[in-house]
């Protein structure tokens, strides 16, 4: 049976249209309705000829050797990033734009092999490593959602071994946090100074301290609440605030028009601050901070809770980790409280101050 025929009586289609111009129509099909524009009911017979192309309107169109990876690219942008949050999907447009465009644009999307994927993989690892694994990320997800798709019926990703990847774990010690408090009340875009002091004071992440609300605050009882919608672990997120923090935002409330929405409102399309790094730059310059990312403030907010003997659970709570593993990254950081501690107990013991050394004499 006829490929379109097929489609037709499985009622995935309900009109075609066709023409002799491959750039007007996305589909090569092989057929030819009798008619330019014709509407398909199930039964129907129909004449065939290999040089039409075919639009569909109305359903989905799984043709398999027919489509491109550019149409896939295309209705992955469309239909899954929505899905995902802001950075990520910012990362993985860039991801498609720059790196699989370029290089499998024009490929038939079943016709791309394990090998196409690797030797991708291998020649962005020359250069960007860590990029190389998150576009790896991005083709396996996109060729696993072509196979729902009807468009392969295999991941060729599947086996691609990726690089190994070192966690970087940044903290920002007493004298850099020193430098940066003078450079952010010197900054000249206050609103920016204002973001990072919420980050610091909070350890939230950056989206969501960028994209905050004043519905999400109750500056009576001190709490946010953030909804699972704007938290990485898509879960409500309900986090006491500290009183510096909720000082800094009273002053921002009063600041702030009556009807405001947002906490740093802008006059883009989200209505509210999206990007504060060219900010982050030029105060880490004015700081003499090298190495440290906006990110790096949320590590430095756990490591001072670890340092003033706080619990990996409690952090967590704070930090909004679901699972315990991800806080357990900071367990080393509780040395210093637990040194502090038996050190005092050292002191009672043997009277002397704590931290002098004892010196044991060894058995003859």
């Amino acid at each position: 049976m006829a490929l379109l025929q097929q489609l037709v009586l499985a009622r995935r289609v309900d009109r075609v249209e066709l023409s002799d111009d491959p750039l007007e129509c996305p589909y090569f099909i092989e057929t030819e309705l009798l008619s330019p524009l014709a509407t398909v009911k199930p039964g129907e017979s129909y004449t065939f000829r290999y040089d039409w192309y075919a639009a569909v309107i109305g359903g989905d169109f799984p043709v398999l050797g027919c489509t491109e990876v550019g149409v896939v690219c295309e209705r992955f942008i469309a239909d899954h990033l929505p899905k995902l949050r802001p950075k990520t999907r910012e990362e993985y447009e860039a991801i498609i734009t720059t790196k699989v465009l370029p290089a499998m644009r024009h490929l038939k999307v079943d016709a791309v092999t394990f090998s196409d994927v690797d030797d991708l993989h291998r020649k962005i690892s020359k250069t960007a490593p860590y990029r190389a694994n998150r576009m790896s990320n991005v083709l396996s997800k996109m060729f696993t959602l072509s196979m729902r798709w009807g468009w392969r019926t295999d991941n060729p990703c599947v086996g691609l071994e990726r690089n190994q990847e070192q966690k970087r774990h940044r903290y920002l010690s007493t004298a850099e946090l020193t430098r940066l408090t003078t450079a952010l009340a010197e900054h000249l875009d206050q609103q920016a100074a204002n973001i990072i002091r919420l980050l610091l004071l909070t350890g939230a992440r950056r989206g969501e301290v960028l994209g905050a609300r004043w519905d999400q605050l109750d500056l009576t009882i001190g709490v946010w609440v953030k909804p699972g919608s704007t938290t990485k672990q898509k879960t409500l997120h309900r986090v006491p605030l500290s009183a510096p923090a909720m000082q800094l935002l009273v002053d921002l409330r009063h600041q702030a028009a009556d009807d405001a929405t947002f906490v740093f409102p802008s006059h883009g399309e989200t209505g509210h601050r999206t990007d504060i790094r060219k900010n982050w730059k030029a105060l880490c310059k004015a700081a003499k901070i090298k190495d440290a990312r906006l990110h790096d403030l949320r590590h430095t907010y756990a490591s001072m809770l670890v340092s003033s003997g706080l619990s990996l659970p409690i952090i967590g709570s704070l930090l909004g980790h679901s699972q315990p593993a991800t806080t357990a990254r900071y367990a080393h950081l509780a040395d210093d409280p637990l040194r502090a501690a038996t050190e005092r107990v050292g002191a009672i013991i043997t009277g002397k101050p704590s931290g002098d050394i004892v010196k044991i004499n060894k058995r003859a």
